[in-house]
């Protein structure tokens, strides 16, 4: 949805000799600030020459051919790429291969222990550095999202799909443009969920499951022996809830802050012809509703802030959100009841969290363990000993922490 805030970006351009200044309404889903100077570009402006004003902070509106400014972008990256190789991601390659050739985990070896946490934050900087670079290769649309580029696509339909009605003029990153189109991609195909036979149709904004692991264990975990009313703490596109509700939990009782979650995860509902969840807005539980048998949450796995609303569904600043969901749990839940939390222990390969402080945090809540399910990755990355975190990646496990009262 767009920021009630509106912004505006305003440009010289120059027609017929005579300059004019123009003025459009700014979007940005990674929330950057109207850009300060811009200049227009086109095909006739070089990649080199592009790249040389985006790293010095301008930012570049298009006015070329649409598929050219895609091949720009492409270019672009590919010069960030090789300015990393020479600097800090030489670094990061070298400590890779260190990992790669050894036979120690992180755990067993401490020279490459001590270079994991370090690594980890190297890699976000240069993904940041990356993202300001590419998100300054600008676009303009006129009202509801038309663009009169040169063998411009249709993006009307994904762009009111991921920002919502608008009525004015816009300015975007060419990047944004893409990632609504990417979107509007997941909904229309889904995302395959084959230990269910079903797929999960994401949202723009909302976390897709392409990573889904765990859904295996939400099907072998033993239902508490009275499971009348089930919680879905932080549902995004519903899937945990759908789970739920097709192991046989009478009432579902599914919250998220996010209208767009709760938008998506009610379209999934209507999918699957469910009629026994309830979806809330709420800041973790919700209000008004009968204590719960059963409690899941697959919070954000790794305790690091977002750099922006979208990386919300994978970092949890000082696991804020994983820890107010166990402090409110006990309070919530039923005579009996238990708790389900799906966590990835990779933050404690990345040295950000201890099993320690996770145990902790059980027990300053109230909660001990009941037992555990655990998973090992299939995801590419896990496999990849090129990757500069392979060491931790592939020594991640995912668990199902069944938790019950004290």
């Amino acid at each position: 949805m767009l920021a009630t805030q509106k912004q505006y970006v305003q440009w010289q351009e120059n027609k017929d000799g005579n300059e004019t200044l123009h003025q459009a309404r700014w979007l940005s889903e990674s929330n950057h600030m109207p850009p300060a100077r811009i200049v227009l570009i086109d095909d006739n402006t070089t990649a080199d020459e592009a790249y040389r004003l985006a790293c010095e902070g301008t930012s570049l509106l298009w006015r070329g051919d649409f598929h050219n400014a895609k091949q720009l972008l492409q270019a672009l990256n590919r010069r960030i790429e090789r300015t990393n190789e020479r600097s800090e991601q030489r670094k990061i390659k070298k400590a890779a291969n260190q990992s790669a050739k050894s036979n120690k985990t992180a755990v067993e070896s401490s020279e490459l222990s001590k270079d994991i946490p370090n690594l980890f934050h190297q890699q976000r900087q240069i993904q940041a550095q990356r993202a300001r670079i590419l998100s300054r290769l600008l676009l303009e649309l006129d009202a509801n999202y038309v663009s009169q580029l040169r063998r411009a696509p249709d993006v009307s339909a994904a762009c009111m799909a991921a920002f919502g009605q608008l009525d004015d003029s816009c300015v975007l990153s060419f990047r944004d443009l893409q990632g609504a189109l990417g979107a509007a991609q997941w909904r229309e195909k889904g995302v395959p969920i084959e230990s269910l036979g079903l797929s999960i149709f994401p949202h723009y904004g909302v976390f897709a499951p392409t990573r889904h692991e765990y859904v295996q264990l939400l099907l072998d975990a033993p239902l508490p022996k009275i499971h009348d009313v089930a919680y879905d703490i932080g549902t995004g596109t519903g899937l945990l809830a759908i789970i739920l509700a097709q192991r046989g939990v009478n009432q579902v009782i599914a919250t998220d802050l996010n209208p767009r979650a709760l938008s998506c995860a009610r379209e999934n509902f209507t999918r699957q012809g469910l009629a026994n969840v309830q979806l809330q807005q709420a800041d973790l539980y919700p209000t008004d509703a009968p204590l719960a048998n059963l409690i899941v949450c697959n919070p954000p796995w790794l305790p690091a802030k977002p750099s922006s609303p979208l990386e919300y569904a994978v970092y949890d600043a000082n696991s804020a959100m994983l820890r107010g969901f166990l402090q409110g749990a006990k309070s919530h839940l039923a005579k009996q009841g238990e708790v389900w939390l799906i966590l990835s222990d990779l933050a404690e390969h990345l040295q950000l969290r201890t099993r320690e402080e996770l145990l902790g945090w059980f027990a300053d809540s109230g909660l001990k363990v009941k037992y555990r399910l655990d998973t090992k990755p299939k995801h590419g990355r896990s496999q990849d000993n090129t990757d500069p975190l392979f060491v931790a990646r592939s020594s991640e496990v995912t668990s199902l922490w069944c938790l019950e009262p004290a």
